[in-house]
């Protein structure tokens, strides 16, 4: 059964990034994304099958991790025995509420950090997502590996997310289905399925740049971004907002400009006031 679950979840993975690629892509790659769809789509069995398609064509988010004993998507409370039931992974478990398949991932990346007091103000733009601590002005790596590792160990250091190994592998593996490195050396490695708060950015520069993947562009703008699974098609939309504020060539000098982790926070700011809200 866990493998049944660990192909569903692939399928859906394969999904999203087809969805990625239709909103920020330039399409070459779609034929591919789509065979590898339908292979997978085709081996699941035909009771399970049926029933992923009807989700999915009710929302692309068919798989819902439990976390703390709830569907991460709705929110829904599980009974304990569904919790048990789950954890066994002896049959397919759909959420009472939203019938989504729910599954659990013990050794998963947690999002670790401070939820806001109800005294402090409301934050906005980019600063809902990041934080200061979270740029590095000068990255030390010299390829995409050591860039997300990077910034995946600066993540679980500044108390943002735990397991640092567990998501540059995850981001690692995504990333050789299909590169996240962008035109105008933009690049978004991420994560999917880091529960248990919000969406975090951490940004690193490349001075000197990197070669991400197997074409001749070269990136210097990475932003690996860590995302709850229930905000998957928000986060469509925000690297839609940073796709287009960072095609302007005075926002990108702006970023690599800058000489301190300060002067860095400050220059994605400034370029982000319009387009993040």
């Amino acid at each position: 059964m866990q493998s049944l679950i660990n192909h569903l979840n692939q399928l859906q993975e394969l999904l999203l990034i087809r969805d990625e690629h239709r909103t920020t892509g330039d399409g070459r790659h779609m034929d591919r994304l789509n065979d590898s769809i339908d292979q997978l789509t085709d081996k699941l069995p035909v009771e399970v099958k049926s029933l992923y398609q009807r989700l999915y064509k009710k929302d692309h988010i068919v798989m819902a991790p439990m976390h703390n004993g709830c569907c991460t998507i709705c929110g829904m409370r599980m009974p304990i025995s569904q919790v048990q039931a789950v954890r066994l992974c002896k049959q397919v478990q759909n959420c009472p509420s939203c019938a989504r398949i729910l599954y659990e991932e013990t050794d998963a990346p947690r999002w670790v950090g401070e939820a806001p007091s109800r005294t402090e103000p409301r934050k906005s733009g980019i600063s809902r997502f990041s934080a200061e601590c979270l740029m590095i002005a000068d990255l030390k790596a010299s390829t995409a590996a050591g860039a997300i590792e990077e910034l995946a160990k600066l993540m679980e250091e500044k108390n943002f997310v735990s397991g640092a190994d567990k998501l540059i592998q995850s981001a690692m593996e995504r990333e050789a289905v299909l590169s996240t490195a962008m035109e105008n050396g933009l690049a978004f490695p991420h994560v999917r399925g880091v529960e248990g708060g919000g969406l975090t950015i951490a940004l690193g520069i490349s001075k000197k740049g990197i070669k991400w993947d197997d074409s001749n562009n070269t990136t210097n703008i990475i932003f690996f971004i860590t995302i709850p699974t229930a905000v998957s098609a928000f986060y469509l939309r925000l690297m839609s907002g940073l796709t287009e504020t960072f095609l302007k060539e005075q926002n990108r000098d702006a970023l690599l400009a800058a000489e301190t982790l300060e002067q860095l926070w400050k220059a994605l700011t400034k370029a982000t006031r319009y387009s993040i809200k």
